[in-house]
């Protein structure tokens, strides 16, 4: 049986026989940096280490998906809603979080669709 260092080779990646998913972090990995870095006194980062765990789940469709929503003027206020709540439902309390926070700046500044 393979060993993931035994997959993860500069020769396998130069002869495309790695894909995305060798390459994703594991959610367990960036929850543990981000213990790290709240006990590094960053609790910004932790958070952010935190949200990536949460995506970390998600597929590549999503996760752009979410990316695109994000953008100024790409969405109304609804659709970031329906993306929170949708969020939520998935287990991704902090990325859901994120959005609403969005949604309320950016329908103070206008940068609704």
């Amino acid at each position: 049986m393979n060993t993931r260092r035994e997959i993860l080779t500069v020769a396998n990646a130069v002869d495309g026989k790695l894909g995305l998913t060798h390459l994703r972090m594991d959610p367990a990995v960036l929850a543990q940096q981000a213990v790290v870095a709240e006990d590094g006194g960053n609790p910004q980062l932790a958070e952010n280490f935190l949200r990536a765990a949460e995506l970390a789940t998600m597929d590549d469709e999503d996760v752009m998906n979410l990316y695109e929503a994000l953008r100024p003027h790409r969405s109304t206020g609804a659709e970031l809603e329906a993306l929170r709540v949708s969020l939520e439902r998935r287990g991704a309390a902090r990325c859901a979080e994120l959005v609403r926070q969005a949604a309320d700046a950016y329908t103070r500044r206008g940068l609704l669709r």
